[in-house]
């Protein structure tokens, strides 16, 4: 764990399936840190739409989506088997519920809900004022904390990026193909960049990491040196 008093926050933006929670657990474990999986936050709130009956065949109801808003409770609890936080709606835990196929066909257009990015991040921001916080998602350094120390962007090939999410739902038991996740992955990248409220995008002052060929070990290493870096002004 890192000794030097000081907290900052680290934005951990990007791409789906960059392998950005990883990197960003790997992190706030090094550091000491509280980690927050903003993603998982907008998948819960697509779960629940569906769940409840916005979403239909695919086809997201934004009003019926914003008029559920009020009925969540969004929270997460540390789980020490898995040595990470789970994700909660209600009490009730959803951490496995919100990574099937399904979720993920669906958690792009209801990222754009302007309701429900306003809701969400005026959580994160909440959940980051005491600093020492490593946050992932696709507008933690642009719109969410515009003024984190550090600012990562985290890129990788497409068909790299739907590998490691196919060999992911594989291991769960998902019968899915490689096929439909690189659909997936290439539909998800439109929408986020294109979306008219909070797109995805570099913040200037980012630090570009592509991880296309990197293992986790390799990540980190290169994440220390940037930490160091900012550490020492």
């Amino acid at each position: 764990m890192y000794t030097d008093k000081r907290k900052i926050i680290i934005a951990v933006d990007g791409f789906s399936s960059c392998g950005k929670s990883t990197f960003a657990k790997a992190i706030a474990a090094e550091l000491g840190y509280i980690f927050i999986d903003t993603g998982a936050m907008y998948r819960a709130v697509t779960l629940y739409a569906l769940e409840h009956g916005a979403i239909r065949s695919g086809i997201v109801d934004e009003e019926a989506v914003v008029a559920l808003l009020g009925d969540m409770d969004i929270d997460f609890r540390f789980n020490p088997e898995r040595g990470a936080s789970d994700i909660y709606v209600n009490g009730d835990l959803v951490e496995g519920k919100i990574r099937t196929i399904e979720v993920s066909n669906c958690v792009s257009p209801v990222s754009s809900i302007r309701q429900v990015r306003g809701k969400l991040v005026a959580m994160q921001q909440a959940m980051g004022r005491k600093r020492g916080v490593v946050m992932d998602g696709r507008d933690i350094g642009t719109v969410v904390f515009p003024d984190a120390e550090l600012k990562i962007f985290m890129t990788a090939d497409p068909k790299v990026r739907a590998q490691r999410r196919y060999d992911e739902l594989r291991a769960k038991g998902d019968d899915v193909s490689l096929e439909e996740i690189e659909a997936n992955v290439l539909s998800r990248d439109r929408a986020d960049m294109t979306r008219a409220i909070s797109p995805l995008r570099q913040a200037e002052d980012a630090i570009v990491l592509d991880n296309s060929h990197m293992t986790v070990a390799e990540q980190m290493q290169w994440f220390r040196e940037r930490f160091d870096e900012v550490m020492r002004g």
